[in-house]
């Protein structure tokens, strides 16, 4: 699906300047007073557009709602919540306002990682922000996205929302004004041994990309491959960020890891900061935390995050409960600069949980770091990658790939295992059998590609 080009038409352009100018300093200039009163404007507007596309219309006069109700972010409790449940199957004209034309608009689809993908729409302007919240996370760490070399690791695959924003979302289009000689988009389908040998002749400043791709580049740099490859910063995204993995990279790159938090239906979302505080992105997403066991048994999609987004048109979020994350809340205030709030953690998603006999849900974040304490207090890093499967109520299996290098350095394949076991039984806690393997490969999922390379799998929570 082709979207129209920006530069032949100007209210377009003038949209995608006037975002680009007002956007990114946003975050740095508006006080808690100014981003509610921003947040409470655009929710009216957003609340009043959503009204033409049927989904939202038939939902809000079920509820007896209308746009009228709405005058600001608090009123937001009185919208009806909608779930992946209310976008899988519809057609286009379900999704988009009335009389809308389809091509002025970008597909996308979720990963579908449960097995039931989501198609939903953007316009040309909802994809911009996807670079002004990237150009954001490059100032929050003294960088510019004209002066510096920037590698992006992206998906490229057809209707993934990558593709739509990098090559449908106003680069292409503004190629004819500025020269993007420094920007580099690369295709985590490409073999990783391509892939590094690009970077490091590319030599970045900037690499972002998927945790488990930068994973593999970095097992590659470590055994000599790509010398010169230091980027001052590297980003990840779509996946956990584990503690273990985030410190091989960096010992591997010399480099700095940040980690942004975002979802192919809302991207941006938040980012960490020079002092590794996530903050939201609040000016372009307003976030809801809700039970997650009321948020799983209501719509079936668990975590705690309830998400709108506040800018673009084509489908709108508004109080969308499709995001299975888990995010631990903060009041805390970070002196960094930045005047968005903050988080505190991102646990990763439902289906990454492990379900303990006794019904408890163990967010991935809580067993994630355990193999990181056991190689600090080891004193080893010869795991280049771990995985954590649960077979079932009663089984998990710890995967554990060994650098062959370092076989035989430090201490034994056998006294990391025995460690690793005795850690995750005093964490678990349960009447679960936990078996630490040493394999060679790791567990893919649907797509086969590393990008999709959980750390946790748990078979019964996707069940």
């Amino acid at each position: 699906m082709i979207l129209m080009n920006a530069l032949l038409h100007p209210i377009i352009l003038s949209k995608m300047a006037r975002s680009y100018l007002f956007n990114i300093n946003r975050a740095w200039k508006y006080s808690k007073e100014d981003l509610t009163k921003y947040q409470s404007k655009k929710l009216r507007q957003i609340v009043r557009y959503a009204y033409t596309v049927p989904l939202y219309h038939e939902k809000y006069k079920q509820a007896g709602v209308h746009p009228d109700d709405i005058k600001s972010i608090k009123d937001i409790e009185k919208l009806p919540y909608v779930s992946k449940k209310d976008f899988r199957g519809k057609e286009s004209k379900y999704l988009l306002p009335t009389n809308s034309k389809i091509q002025n608009f970008s597909m996308s689809s979720t990963s579908g990682s449960t097995g039931q993908p989501v198609t939903f729409f953007n316009d040309q302007i909802s994809l911009f922000n996807s670079y002004i919240g990237f150009i954001r996370i490059l100032r929050a760490h003294d960088l510019s996205w004209r002066k510096h070399r920037i590698a992006v690791l992206a998906d490229l695959s057809p209707d993934s929302f990558e593709n739509a924003t990098f090559f449908h979302g106003g680069m292409d289009d503004f190629k004819s004004v500025f020269s993007f000689k420094n920007i580099k988009i690369f295709d985590i389908s490409e073999k990783p041994e391509e892939l590094i040998k690009k970077l490091n002749d590319f030599n970045p400043d900037f690499l972002g990309g998927y945790p488990q791709i930068i994973k593999i580049l970095s097992i590659l740099k470590r055994s000599g491959k790509a010398n010169e490859l230091e980027p001052r910063i590297i980003v990840t995204t779509g996946a956990t960020l584990d503690d273990y993995t985030r410190q091989y990279i960096e010992n591997a790159f010399n480099s700095k890891v940040v980690d942004m938090y975002g979802a192919t239906e809302s991207s941006p979302i938040a980012f960490q900061c020079k002092n590794e505080n996530y903050h939201i992105n609040s000016d372009f997403v307003y976030i809801e935390y809700i039970d997650p066991k009321e948020k799983e048994e209501k719509f079936g999609d668990g975590g705690n995050v309830v998400i709108t987004r506040l800018y673009g048109n084509g489908t709108p979020l508004i109080r969308y409960t499709g995001l299975s994350d888990f995010i631990t809340t903060s009041e805390r205030i970070c002196d960094c600069g930045l005047n968005i709030p903050i988080f505190d953690y991102i646990g990763g998603r439902k289906v990454d949980s492990v379900v303990l006999p006794n019904g408890e849900i163990i967010p991935p974040f809580t067993i994630t770091g355990i193999p990181n304490k056991v190689m600090l207090k080891l004193k080893t890093d010869k795991i280049t990658q771990f995985q954590i499967i649960q077979r079932s109520l009663r089984e998990i299996d710890i995967l554990i790939i060994i650098d062959e290098k370092f076989r035989n350095v430090g201490p034994s394949v056998e006294v990391i295992k025995e460690e690793m076991k005795k850690q995750f039984e005093k964490r678990i806690n349960s009447n679960v059998k936990i078996n630490i393997k040493e394999v060679t490969k790791v567990e893919l999922l649907r797509s086969g590609t590393a990008a999709e390379c959980p750390i946790v799998i748990s078979k019964i929570a996707q069940k």
